[in-house]
C-alpha cells in the first residue's frame, strides 16, 4: 500500500515506485534465535524494500538450529547484510548489540518471524522528512500459521497524524497505542546511551515511555498497514509458559510503577490515567498468576494486593475504568484467591460449553 505522504522538495518517485531523495542510511536490526524455518521470509521482505539505502544487521542470539548458517547465506546474497553472533542473552541483548554496531542515522527493528510490506521503510522515512519528526510509525496486523488475520488494535489512521508525546503516552496507558518498536523508524541518536532493558519481557514499552519526552515534535502515524506479526504456536516472543506467567506480569507491574513516577515528573495531567494503568496492570497480574503462587510467602503478590487495598478509593471513584474492570478489581482486592478460583471455574465452564475452544 503506497500512501504517498507528500514529498519533500528533493524527493520524487522513480518509474518503478521506489523513492529518489537525499536518503539517509537506515539500519534494520533483526534478533535471530532458532527461527530457521521463517527467517528467509523475514529477511527477504527487508531486502526487497523500495528504500534501498539499508544496512541489515542479523544478530544471532546463540541459536542451536541452522539459523546462524542461514544468516551467513543471506549475507552472501546481499552485501547490505551484516551478521553478528553472541551467546544467548535474549532479544533486548541482541538488539543492543545491533545498535552498538549500527551505522545508520535511523533505526528500525524487525522480529525474525515477522515480515513487512515492500514500501514500509520508504513511507516511514518520507514521513520523518516531510513532517520533521524523529519517529514515525505504521500500523500492524496479526496473522496465524494458516494466514488468517487475528484481531488487532493497531489499525492505520485514515490520514497522517502527528501525535504529541503526551497524547501518545495517554494512548499507551489506556492500552490503545502501539508500544512496539517494530512498527517504527527512529533517529538513532535518541537510542544512544539508553538501549533496551535486558532481562525484561516488556522491553519495548519500558524503553518507549522513557523516550517519549524527547520526541518534542511528536510521532508521525502513517495510513499504512506495513508490518505483519506472525503469531505462531511456541513462539518465544509471543507465548509464555504457564510457569513464567508471574515473571511476565511482574515486569508489567514494575513498568506501571515506573510510569507513575515518570508521569508525575513530565506529564502531571496524566496522573489519573497512570493510576488507572497501575490498577489494570495489577488486575492482569492477579488474573494470570498461578493459583499456587498466591500465598503469604510470595512478597511480590502481597505487595500487589496491598497496593490495591491502599488505592481502593481510585478503584471506586477514579475515572477511565469500566464497570467490569471496577468489579474485578474490587473482588480481587477483597478476596483475591477466592475471586481467582471463581474466575478460573467460569473460564473452564465456558471452554466446556464452547467445546474446549
Amino acid at each position: 500500500m503506497d500512501v504517498r505522504l507528500g514529498l519533500t522538495a528533493d524527493a520524487e518517485y522513480k518509474s518503478d515506485g521506489s523513492v529518489a531523495m537525499q536518503e539517509a542510511l537506515i539500519t534494520v536490526i533483526v534478533p535471530v534465535y532458532n527461527i530457521e524455518k521463517y527467517l528467509r521470509r523475514c529477511v527477504e521482505s527487508i531486502m526487497c524494500q523500495t528504500y534501498r539505502k539499508l544496512e541489515i544487521i542479523l544478530v544471532d542470539d546463540g541459536s542451536t538450529d541452522g539459523s546462524l548458517l542461514l544468516c551467513r547465506r543471506l549475507a552472501a546474497e546481499d552485501a547490505r547484510i551484516r551478521v553478528l553472533h553472541q551467546e544467548n542473552g535474549g532479544s533486548s541483548s541482541a538488539r543492543n548489540l545491533g545498535l552498538a554496531h549500527a551505522a545508520g542515522e535511523y533505526i528500525g527493528f524487525i522480529d525474525s518471524d515477522d515480515y513487512i510490506e515492500k514500501d514500509m521503510y520508504a513511507n516511514l522515512y518520507r514521513a520523518v522528512c516531510t513532517y520533521g519528526v524523529d519517529m514515525a510509525q505504521c500500523a500492524r496486523d496479526d496473522v496465524d500459521e494458516q494466514g488468517n488475520a487475528l484481531p488487532s488494535i493497531c489499525m492505520p489512521p485514515a490520514e497522517v497524524e502527528i501525535i504529541a508525546p503526551g497524547d501518545f503516552y495517554r494512548e499507551l496507558l489506556l492500552h490503545k497505542g502501539d508500544a512496539s518498536f517494530c512498527t517504527k523508524l527512529i533517529k538513532k541518536e535518541l537510542l544512544l546511551g539508553i538501549g533496551f532493558p535486558e532481562g525484561e519481557l516488556n522491553e519495548d514499552f519500558h524503553l518507549l515511555v522513557k523516550l517519549l519526552p524527547a520526541l518534542q515534535k511528536g510521532i508521525a502515524s502513517i495510513p499504512q498497514l506495513g508490518y505483519h506479526v506472525f503469531y505462531r504456536i511456541g513462539s518465544n516472543t509471543r507465548t509464555v509458559h504457564r510457569s513464567q506467567f508471574s515473571r511476565v506480569f511482574t515486569d508489567m507491574v514494575n513498568n506501571a510503577d515506573m510510569v507513575e513516577d515518570m508521569v508525575r515528573a513530565s506529564y502531571p495531567a496524566l496522573v489519573p490515567v497512570a493510576k488507572r494503568f497501575a490498577l489494570m496492570q495489577r488486575l492482569d497480574y492477579l488474573l494470570h498468576i498461578p493459583l499456587e503462587n498466591m500465598n503469604g510467602e510470595n512478597a511480590f503478590y502481597r505487595g500487589v494486593v496491598a497496593y490495591l487495598r491502599k488505592n481502593i478509593g481510585h478503584t471506586l471513584f477514579g475515572g477511565w475504568l469500566t464497570w467490569k474492570n471496577r468489579s474485578y478489581l474490587l473482588l480481587l482486592t477483597a478476596c483475591p484467591k477466592t475471586a481467582r478460583k471463581v474466575h478460573y471455574g467460569i473460564r473452564m465452564r465456558r471452554k466446556g460449553l464452547d467445546g474446549g475452544a
